[in-house]
């Protein structure tokens, strides 16, 4: 059965009014919060925010996730890279790219200590790939990564905000077993994508999955309110067999009201994705 788990910092109060972000002084409570509740992993953020607080790149930090992940039986085997939202690879100097490889680098790496088997990548908003030079460049720095990733035997999962073809068209050019594609029902409702195109298109390389809701042209609204086509999702999921993650990424819920909140949202994954599954 495919393991169902939540962005870091859904299950805890929100940071600023901030929708997601590295919960800096709530990370630790998750792990039990997570196991009461039912998930199987927990997707752990890497940006700017809260960088210095985040155990990742601490030899006491990353002991004391793999504890906290054996205790409460609550994996990581991710990373949600966001740090690439805010130093985005392209429109950038050629130091600053040299940097932003070197980071990844090391999250590999520290990923791999941890039980992570992929970095999610994401090259939306502010790191939209918007020219046909920004594509190439793209495809240039993702073939170093790739060499990387080899050496750390982890997975690059693309988040992008590029049409179905012209998503298609970079995964073309970088036919890596190690390259996939990271789904994101909310973003794809929210451009107006179909998703039996997208999955016709790349549905085989697709190895991550956020669940999320969004409207059309708009902002992330609770799960089963928006535009994203959660029957025609799971149909395109069963046709390709997909044994992937489902990590919930939905719209907060009132604050303070987390715990039930993140419980409802498990139970609407369970019904819309699972009721044809079997284990």
């Amino acid at each position: 059965m495919n393991n169902i788990g939540i962005m870091q910092g859904r299950l805890t109060p929100p940071i600023g009014g901030r929708i997601q972000c590295f919960p800096k002084d709530d990370w630790q409570k998750e792990f039990p919060l997570a196991e009461h509740l039912g998930f199987d992993c927990i997707e752990w953020i890497y940006e700017i925010y809260g960088e210095k607080e985040n155990p990742l790149f601490s030899k006491e930090g990353v002991f004391k996730i793999r504890q906290l992940s054996s205790q409460y039986n609550v994996g990581i085997f991710s990373i949600c890279a966001d740090y690439f939202m805010e130093k985005p690879f392209i429109r950038v100097s050629q130091e600053e790219v040299e940097h932003n490889i070197s980071i990844l680098e090391s999250l590999m790496k520290i990923g791999r200590q941890i039980g992570a088997n992929r970095i999610v990548i994401p090259f939306v908003d502010n790191s939209s790939i918007n020219t046909s030079e920004e594509f190439w460049n793209v495809i240039t720095i993702l073939k170093r990564c790739l060499n990387i990733a080899e050496d750390n035997k982890i997975e690059i999962h693309l988040e992008t905000s590029l049409t179905p073809i012209r998503f298609s068209d970079l995964l073309w050019h970088l036919p890596h077993p190690l390259l996939k594609v990271n789904y994101d029902s909310g973003n794809s409702a929210s451009l107006g994508y179909d998703p039996e195109d997208e999955f016709f298109l790349y549905g085989e390389r697709i190895g991550s999955f956020h669940v999320k809701d969004r409207l059309f042209g708009n902002g992330t609204v609770p799960l089963g309110t928006g535009n994203t086509d959660f029957a025609s999702l799971s149909e395109c999921i069963n046709k390709i067999n997909y044994k992937g993650d489902f990590i919930l990424q939905a719209a907060r819920g009132e604050e303070g009201d987390e715990a039930p909140w993140s419980e409802k949202n498990l139970d609407f994954v369970l019904t819309n994705f699972y009721s044809n599954r079997l284990k």
